[in-house]
């Protein structure tokens, strides 16, 4: 039996993958939209198409496209040409149908509305994008022939019209409407996130929790929301705009006007109105916005793409501010309790909501902002809550909190963090987790009495994020080339210092990245937390509260047969004697150490204990780094330098060669002129000279004499080369070196005691 003419299309498509037209890098930039239209469109243009009875026909078509619509029109076809204008374009999608084995087409270069004179009469000429002209195509079809085009108001839902050419008569038919629109999973496909099978499966997941099936992509997704968004939006054609920009313009009045469970079951935010049109935030770029038009009465609606960690902070911020007003008509008829309650255990269960909802939204905030701290902080009447961004503390204006809402905010933090809620007057601290999209965050959370009030401080620590390269840490190709020398020694210590959140752990992954490549040696490593999971390294969380510390781990681990042992902190003198025995056994040691440079790592090892002779026997290297803002690369450009500044850097004369550089602002950095933060390193070798003064444990500014004699590449120097090259502002420098290091430090020669 004969396949009847729908079967053999989908045998036809079935043969064809569509994949094979998106395999090309090139696409990006170049084929967008209908270029690629999906398999349900060109099925459903191939079935009235093949109404003309193509085979053995003469067929010309306008616009290749990535090639896909042609590739398939040519297998039911004789002899098939193309005519495309644009000549990256007619490059690629040659190639593609090469990759496909076409070979009865002819691809030609050239405008549409010209056709291929030389090589008519046609059967059937499809244009495959809309024509303003199509006379000259006309004349070119033979008596009987076709003209085929898109038609209609509606771009992602044209009509296919044909024209047949009967003697100097043409007669018009419509073929009925095309779907030529991309949802949001066959975009993922486009763009190469997921392919066929995994689209399906996500389709029925999505079924399933009954949510947006862009939700779903983007939860088994590796790239990061505002990455996939982007692109989302720039294949849609829609707006990408943040969260921060939303609250600015939001009109809490114009929400109230719909139903909420309305809003949340079309995945939409109104944000404000202007001249009959509705401006609506959602993270749905597939949504339908016909309704929301309808219910209010707005002549169009326009949708602005956000992601789904800032659309749920849009919805919780409004949602706050809603509970907020009944929250504070019920304070006025509650006055404010003479001393702390814990307000979770209150008959008032909408009170417990509301605080949960406060406490996720400011969550949220600071995962949105890249905050690694949240502060919550009372007084007397007034509340303050502050999130750390790139290493400075800004306040999030738009909580206003009563004293009330202060205490149950932290009672809702120690509950989370499972800590004493009826402990009030020592300090506590406490960890909880929490997952936004699909990265995982630790918290630790420490309480602090005061005067007012408890004060609380939530760290936010990625599980999930990507470890960088050694590259990537923004160290000079000179250290960081030290850097790689030293992991492929086979014993000795190697220390990375700082204070607090200078990017120590980030230094340290780096390498560990490195080792795990290599996959040559086994490494172990003992954490708190376990930051990354990095396949082939063994990673192990200490439990000091069980008996199991960094010191416990270190005399385990040498019995594991290592060669590369990573302890995440030396805290105390037992770890710092566990640490030199294992580099004593033959076993390269990485850990961290809490001090300000790399001499000052020297001495903190000698208050711990160590024997001189040991630490000038097994250290290899230290390097003490601080984290400095880096310019918006964006919005770079050419500065003047702050003269005071210059002073103190070079107080004889400024090089000739000096130049710095700022960050204009862009909504890439929103206006800030800097995004993300970059290492400035010290690098101390422990060479013979090194090593000999190490042993006679000298004073600290001896200890740097020598350092600088035997080559020590300051803070200085690392800080002068970011600032030369672009990366950072000349700004930053008073921020990250002490008054007494911003002079070029003397090197070689006599020098007095201070």
């Amino acid at each position: 039996m004969n396949p009847t003419p729908s079967e053999r299309i989908r045998r036809l498509l079935d043969s064809l993958p569509r994949s094979l037209f998106l395999a090309s890098g090139d696409l990006e930039g170049v084929i967008s939209g209908r270029s690629i239209p999906t398999r349900d469109a060109v099925e459903r243009i191939l079935g009235r198409l093949e109404t003309f009875e193509l085979l053995g026909r003469h067929v010309m078509v306008v616009g290749s496209g990535a090639g896909y619509l042609a590739a398939a029109l040519a297998r039911l076809t004789d002899d098939l040409v193309v005519v495309e204008r644009n000549s990256d374009v007619a490059d690629i999608a040659r190639r593609n149908l090469e990759r496909a084995g076409i070979g009865n087409l002819h691809l030609i270069l050239g405008e549409g509305e010209q056709g291929a004179p030389d090589l008519a009469p046609f059967d059937l000429v499809f244009c495959n994008a809309r024509m303003d002209d199509s006379e000259r195509l006309v004349d070119q079809l033979a008596d009987g022939g076709h003209l085929v085009t898109l038609e209609g108001d509606d771009p992602l839902v044209p009509v296919l019209v044909a024209r047949t050419r009967r003697n100097e008569s043409l007669e018009r038919q419509e073929l009925g409407p095309v779907n030529l629109a991309h949802d949001a999973g066959e975009i993922m496909i486009d763009l190469g996130y997921v392919d066929e099978d995994q689209l399906r499966e996500a389709r029925a997941e999505a079924r399933r929790r009954r949510e947006p099936v862009i939700t779903t992509l983007q939860r088994h997704s590796d790239a990061t929301d505002v990455e996939l968004y982007r692109r989302l939006a720039e294949r849609y054609g829609l707006q990408l705009t943040s969260a921060d920009e939303l609250l600015k313009r939001l009109d809490l009045a114009l929400f109230k006007r719909f139903s909420k469970t309305f809003l949340d079951n079309q995945r939409l935010v109104p944000i404000r109105s202007s001249d009959g049109t509705l401006y609506v935030a959602t993270d749905n770029p597939d949504v339908a916005t016909e309704d929301v038009a309808r219910v209010q009465d707005f002549r169009s609606v326009v949708r602005l793409l956000v992601t789904p960690t800032d659309f749920r902070r849009l919805w919780q911020v409004i949602d706050l501010s809603a509970r907020g007003n009944e929250m504070l008509k019920w304070t006025e008829q509650h006055p404010e309790p003479t001393r702390s309650e814990d307000l979770l255990e209150t008959s008032e269960r909408e009170l417990s909501h509301y605080l949960v909802s406060l406490y996720e939204s400011v969550l949220l905030d600071a995962v949105s902002a890249k905050a690694s701290d949240v502060h919550v902080e009372r007084y007397g009447d007034r509340i303050r809550i502050r999130i750390r961004v790139d290493g400075e503390l800004h306040d999030l204006t738009h909580y206003q909190l009563s004293p009330r809402d202060h205490a149950g905010l932290i009672n809702v933090i120690k509950v989370r963090a499972e800590i004493n809620i009826a402990e009030r007057r020592l300090p506590q601290g406490g960890r909880s987790h929490m997952r936004v999209g699909a990265t995982n965050y630790d918290l630790r959370v420490q309480i602090q009495p005061s005067l007012h009030g408890e004060h609380a401080v939530i760290r936010l620590l990625s599980q999930t994020g990507r470890v960088l390269g050694l590259k990537e840490l923004g160290m000079s190709e000179r250290v960081a080339g030290f850097y790689q020398r030293l992991l492929d020694n086979p014993a000795g210590l190697v220390l990375v210092v700082g204070p607090t959140g200078s990017g120590k752990s980030t230094t340290l992954y780096a390498a560990l990245q490195e080792l795990a490549d290599d996959g040559r040696r086994k490494v172990i490593t003992v954490e708190d937390p376990i930051e990354y999971s990095i396949d082939n390294i063994q990673q192990t969380r200490s439990r000091p509260e069980i008996g199991f510390s960094f010191a416990d781990a270190m005399r385990s681990f040498v019995r594991q047969d290592p060669d590369v042992i990573l302890v995440g902190e030396i805290r105390d003198a037992e770890t710092a004697l566990e640490a030199m025995r294992a580099s004593q056994t033959g076993h390269l040691v990485l850990s961290t150490l809490h001090a300000n440079d790399s001499v000052d790592a020297l001495q903190r090892l000698y208050d711990l204990d160590v024997l001189p002779n040991s630490i000038a026997g097994e250290l290899l290297a230290v390097i003490a780094q601080r984290l400095a803002k880096r310019i918006c690369e964006h919005c770079r450009e050419p500065s003047e330098p702050d003269p005071g500044i210059l002073a103190e850097l070079f107080p004889d004369r400024v090089p000739v060669n000096f130049r710095c550089f700022r960050g204009a602002g862009c909504k890439r950095c929103n206006g800030m002129g800097t995004r993300g933060r970059i290492a400035v390193v010290e690098y101390l070798q422990a060479n013979d000279d090194v090593r000999r003064v190490i042993s006679l444990q000298p004073p600290a500014g001896e200890l740097r004499w020598q350092a600088l004699d035997a080559g020590l590449i300051t803070m200085r120097d690392s800080a002068l080369d970011h600032v030369i090259n672009g990366t950072i502002p000349l700004e930053e420098l008073p921020r990250i070196l002490p008054q007494d290091r911003m002079a070029p430090e003397q090197r070689g020669g006599r020098r007095e005691q201070r």
